[in-house]
């Protein structure tokens, strides 16, 4: 798989790119160190995996995110940051990210954690996973009273068809969208449900009566 690298920190951006050029199954396809540098990195071939930071000093990762997801439709985004605040979390998910690991908790395993991105996983720091769950909860998130507001309506659909034992080919065929597209979702529920695989993204569902 091809990798990309956007990070203005020297140190993690060295040891991204080291750990990825390591790697007999990855490629190392660009790096940038600011917001400029990782549009200029949109302007060519697509790659299969974008690490990016938050925090650039020309702007917000964020941005590389929208831009990425709006050009290269199968690239999968993971964040590398230091923040691990809601407000960035949330930001970064709704951008098109399915992967957010907290720095000082992901380097040991960047190469699986790429690894599980792109083969369909949705990679997070437990601190991170902590949080959303917490979020969520009825007691003391302000959504609770809405639980419904965690995921967006298709995202719902495709939920409710996977508890009822499709698999990700069916319910490409069921809603007319690319099965690329219905891993996409799965792996935003994920996120947001802050789990990792099928039947704990079920529990959550109908802990919080949305399925």
């Amino acid at each position: 798989m091809t990798v990309i690298v956007v990070d203005d920190d020297p140190t993690f951006r060295d040891l991204a790119c080291s750990t990825i050029e390591a790697a007999p199954d990855m490629r190392l396809a660009g790096a940038a160190e600011d917001l400029a540098g990782g549009f200029r990195l949109l302007e060519g071939a697509p790659a299969d995996v974008l690490i990016v930071d938050l925090g650039l000093p020309d702007g917000s990762g964020i941005e590389l995110i929208h831009t990425a997801r709006a050009v290269w439709r199968d690239c999968d985004v993971m964040v590398a940051t230091v923040f691990g605040d809601e407000a960035h979390v949330i930001a970064a998910i709704e951008a098109g990210a399915t992967g957010y690991l907290l720095k000082d908790s992901g380097k040991a395993r960047l190469a699986d954690e790429i690894r599980s991105l792109h083969a369909g996983g949705s990679p997070i720091s437990p601190l991170i996973a902590r949080r959303l769950l917490a979020r969520f909860s009825p007691a003391p998130a302000p959504d609770a009273a809405n639980p419904h507001s965690i995921l967006s309506a298709r995202e719902e659909a495709v939920l409710d068809l996977v508890t009822q034992g499709f698999s990700q080919t069916d319910v490409a065929e069921r809603l007319s969208v690319s099965p690329h597209t219905v891993r996409t979702f799965v792996r935003r529920i994920y996120f947001k449900l802050g789990v990792r695989t099928k039947s704990e993204a079920i529990l959550a569902a109908r802990r919080l009566g949305i399925s």
